[in-house]
């Protein structure tokens, strides 16, 4: 054996000693604003261990589940636990939640009014028309005295559970993604974190009332469940978690998204 072939010989194993252990795209969707934002900041730290992490856009809460079900992702992030659990519940998806990621408290906002105690008898309210998160608009104005809802229903509930509405609130189920577009059109909407903030308000400093927290709606990575123990589910948890990643939220967002972890 020549020279040149023992030193090429130690060159190739130590290149393959240096390569990363992955070599994978992973598409994973999630909805515009602070979920794909952080998901930017995600990639970076993936690609180091050779995987290329392929984020997709995706305008609405319907479409990424029914798109990580049918095999187009591998994976997405944009929802809540109990949103999850009611997909999964009525569409029958074989997918499930691997790790927390971050919580956005709803808020709700107003052009007109400047506190929640001032919106008048038969106000309109708009609220997101899926279930879980109109149940959050539901809920945090019950918390506040302005309904009464149905007793133990919790994260399920909806218009229907309305059992007592004092102030005679008329209220409009709309799609989550428009409720910026509606607000000069009704006197409050309930209008999560990620679209308020594309639409240029402020999720900390602008709503007339806003959620606390803490509670059930942390976000969460979904896989399908065949793929739940596959290695890049642990990459990819591991590389969301990162202190690198708690610093991008915490200065990113200044408090309107917060770290779950």
């Amino acid at each position: 054996m020549s020279f040149k072939t023992v030193i090429a010989g130690v060159a190739l194993g130590l290149s393959l000693i240096a390569a990363p252990a992955y070599a994978e795209t992973i598409k994973i969707g999630a909805t515009p604003g602070p979920h794909a934002q952080i998901l930017e900041a995600v990639k970076p730290i993936l690609a180091a261990q050779g995987i290329d992490l392929e984020i997709l856009e995706f305008s609405d809460y319907v479409l990424p589940n029914e798109a990580l079900a049918s095999g187009e992702l591998n994976a997405n992030s944009f929802q809540h636990q109990p949103y999850l659990d009611n997909q999964v519940r009525d569409r029958g998806y074989a997918i499930e939640s691997v790790a927390t990621t971050v919580n956005f408290p709803i808020g709700i906002y107003s052009d007109k009014f400047e506190n929640i105690a001032d919106l008048p008898d038969g106000a309109k309210i708009g609220i997101p028309n899926d279930p879980t998160n109109g149940g959050r608009v539901l809920l945090l104005l019950e918390d506040n005295g302005l309904l009464d809802l149905t007793e133990g229903v919790g994260t399920a509930a909806s218009v229907a559970d309305i059992i007592g509405n004092p102030k005679n609130f008329e209220i409009l189920e709309v799609d989550a993604a428009q409720l910026p577009r509606v607000l000069p059109d009704v006197d409050a909407a309930g209008i999560n974190t990620n679209y308020a903030e594309q639409a240029g308000l402020d999720p900390v400093n602008d709503p007339i009332l806003r959620e606390s927290p803490k509670g059930p709606y942390v976000n969460v990575i979904a896989v399908r469940s065949e793929d739940k123990d596959q290695p890049w589910v642990k990459a990819l948890v591991e590389a969301y978690h990162s202190d690198e990643i708690r610093t991008f939220v915490e200065t990113t967002f200044n408090g309107a998204v917060l770290a779950s972890w």
